[in-house]
């Protein structure tokens, strides 16, 4: 009867139910080997070996299902895996792609298939600095970051054996290739924006050959600079530019404030010319059709032309001259006398005579003028007498 069996009054260390006394740890660990050696097959040797390996044998065929059952049940556990929803899962069934799987909860059977639980959608970044050689054969030192992600899990992780040495090298010669086709202001000052442009195009495009599995979101351009051996040589030349900058600024700027006043002033002479031009066109040809006018006048009646233009040359002179009429007494002489003229001597005179106004010796010319009209008269009368 074994130790489990109603009415028995054995513990299972062999011991009797009533004792109190705790088993012997010797003797069950003694027991123990019969049992195992008895399940193996192997004959125990010693006394009593005989009934320890039947009991042993029973035992052993009573636990083998619960110990197959838990055995099944751990492995079943360990198939069950979480994936979330950043993540994506390539799934290789005996060393071989077998599939892709998202987000949510999923089984596969261990020892068999191998689970790679990736992030895709989650940024990563990468940094790297290096000499770099630009198109005017200048050395620059440039630092800069590659933010990236995972667009294909199944090439990230099959396609390349070492995906982050293959982003460090692509990266490296992308950089190298726009830098060296950039000069060297360009690089450290006026085109950092678009190298990184053009730096992110060429990665992808490797990468994309490669097959790689990888994104590049954006290459931001950290530090450019020359060398620190030649540093203080560069900054000699950037002064150098800025003052150029500066220089031609203020010659642009006077520029667009001269030429502007220039242009005005030589359009206003001309117009100025222009109008001038038309002027005397206009007047030249009004002038040359007066003279065939009068041409055809004279053809006609050559003296009564000669009289009317001396008359009109006559009324034009005496139109722009100063008159004056005199009235001498016994007789009916009347003399024209250009006072203008006298005017302007007079005024001559009127810078040595301050006190004297203009008026006063008007009155005083005429009053001159009119006493030798007066003797002259007298002197003509008594020519007549004698």
């Amino acid at each position: 009867m074994s130790w489990n069996e109603q009415g028995g009054d054995k513990d299972p260390w062999g011991g009797r139910r009533g004792d109190q006394a705790p088993p012997d740890i010797d003797e069950a660990l003694k027991r123990l080997k019969e049992k195992v050696t008895a399940f193996t097959g192997k004959k125990g040797s010693g006394k009593g070996s005989g009934s320890g390996s039947g009991g042993g044998i029973g035992s052993v065929k009573n636990l083998l299902p619960i110990f197959f059952t838990g055995l099944l049940v751990l492995y079943g556990l360990a198939g069950v895996y979480q994936v979330d929803e950043k993540e994506q899962a390539v799934i290789l069934r005996l060393g071989v792609y077998h599939n892709t799987v998202g987000s949510g909860l999923h089984w596969n059977p261990p020892l068999i298939d191998s689970v790679t639980v990736l992030g895709v959608t989650e940024e990563r970044q990468y940094s790297t600095r290096g000499l770099m050689l630009t198109q005017d054969e200048n050395i620059v030192e440039v630092a800069l970051s590659v933010q990236y992600n995972i667009a294909n899990a199944e090439d990230f992780i099959l396609r390349l054996k070492t995906p982050e040495t293959t982003l460090k090298q692509a990266t490296d010669s992308a950089l190298r290739h726009v830098v060296g086709s950039t000069g060297l202001d360009g690089v450290i000052s006026t085109q950092r924006e678009q190298i990184a442009i053009a730096t992110a195009d060429r990665l992808q495009a490797l990468l994309d050959i490669y097959s790689s599995g990888i994104n590049v979101v954006k290459i931001n351009i950290e530090d450019a600079r020359p060398p620190n051996e030649v540093k203080a040589a560069y900054d000699d030349v950037i002064e150098a530019r800025e003052d150029l900058e500066r220089l031609v600024n203020e010659a642009q700027a006077y520029s667009n404030g001269i030429i502007p006043e220039a242009r005005g002033e030589a359009q206003r002479l001309r117009e100025e010319a222009e109008g001038y031009s038309s002027q005397v066109v206009s007047k030249s040809e009004g002038e040359a059709n007066r003279f065939v006018a009068l041409l055809e006048e004279y053809e006609k009646a050559p003296q009564v032309t000669r009289e009317r233009l001396y008359i009109d040359a006559i009324e034009r002179v005496m139109t722009d001259s100063t008159k004056i009429l005199l009235d001498t007494e016994g007789g009916n002489n009347m003399l024209y006398l250009p006072l203008d003229k006298l005017g302007q001597v007079s005024s001559g005179s009127s810078s040595q005579r301050n006190n004297e106004t203009s008026n006063e010796m008007i009155d005083r010319v005429a009053n001159e003028v009119i006493e030798k009209l007066q003797r002259r008269g007298n002197q003509v009368q008594s020519e007549r007498r004698r």
